[in-house]
């Protein structure tokens, strides 16, 4: 099966290619013999209905620095690609919701992982929302009296962006700190969504958990601890990659949640899990397969791919 791929992302040249999960994914479909298209989100053109991308042809190899290749730049129409993939980074903001909109347009021709209407769907952390029993205590909420006494119940309490990303913006409060308010007026004077406010779980100290999933099923794991002082695991700050299994609870979270996942085309997911409580559901672009890589020494990649295959060669075939 040798299938046109094109993979909406960041530019290629910005690739830390011992840890991005995309660049492990072009080296595999390439591997496989797949024909690799590389463009910005900022390339797409909709004009009357047909969907395009300025796209070059890209070949991949792992060494930094001279890890890719691009050929002349041409006009795509995406109806004619076999898969596309979504790995743009987050912010989920408007610029990436208007990129699910713009999808949505060849959706019916095209395999794209993840599949952009979910995607748009699905902010990562309003979508654990849907699924009773797995998060911690959790508020979302502007109200000000609202998040004071979540906050008088609760004491230690975790303030972050709901649109967020990478950890930035989060926030750890103690019982006696006394900075709630400003954080509040900083919250609502940056933007207009609400907060998430969660109970603390003082687990953090020992790791937060990215679990993988593949088509709903977990395929691998790694633990992020967080560096002395720091109230967040994740790995561009600092957080420390260990190799790690799956509890029987992280087992439930993932039976609970893998179906729905399954059912809405969302091939290739991310979650985080801090002590027993499920506290992402990460969509997007989803990262963590070459430390799990290298710690189980397992290519998951290879997973994927073929999940992505088996989920093609079950479409209708185009017309002509």
């Amino acid at each position: 099966m040798s299938l046109a791929v094109a993979f909406q992302m960041d530019p290629m040249d910005s690739l830390h290619i011992e840890g991005d999960s995309t660049f492990v994914l072009q080296l595999e479909a390439q591997a496989r013999g797949h024909a690799l298209y590389h463009y910005l989100p900022r390339d797409l053109s909709l004009r009357d209905g047909r969907l395009t991308a300025r796209a070059r042809p890209v070949q991949v190899k792992r060494e930094q620095g001279a890890h890719f290749v691009h050929g002349a730049a041409e006009t795509l129409d995406l109806a004619g690609m076999d898969v596309i993939l979504m790995r743009q980074d987050p912010p989920f903001d408007m610029a990436y919701i208007t990129a699910t909109h713009l999808l949505e347009h060849v959706r019916d021709e095209v395999l794209i992982v993840n599949d952009p209407v979910s995607v748009r769907n699905a902010p990562e952390k309003l979508f654990a929302t849907h699924f009773d029993g797995l998060m911690p205590p959790t508020l979302i909420s502007s109200d000000r009296d609202a998040i004071a006494a979540f906050r008088a119940e609760h004491r230690e309490i975790i303030l972050k962006p709901l649109f967020g990303n990478g950890g930035a913006g989060v926030f750890h409060l103690r019982a006696d700190d006394d900075n709630l308010n400003a954080l509040i007026e900083m919250f609502t004077g940056m933007s207009r969504e609400p907060i998430m406010v969660q109970r603390y779980l003082p687990e953090i100290r020992q790791g937060d958990k990215r679990i993988i999933l593949i088509d709903g099923e977990a395929v691998g794991a790694v633990l992020r601890v967080p560096p002395a002082g720091e109230a967040r695991a994740n790995l561009h700050v600092g957080g420390r990659a260990d190799k790690t299994s799956l509890t029987a609870r992280e087992r439930d979270i993932c039976a609970a949640i893998g179906p729905t996942l399954a059912a809405q085309g969302l091939l290739f997911v991310g979650i985080d899990v801090i002590g027993d409580y499920l506290t992402e559901i990460n969509v997007t672009s989803p990262t963590g397969i070459q430390e799990i890589n290298r710690l189980d020494g397992v290519k998951l990649e290879t997973k994927i791919w073929d999940a992505i295959e088996t989920r093609f060669a079950a479409r209708p075939r185009k017309a002509g």
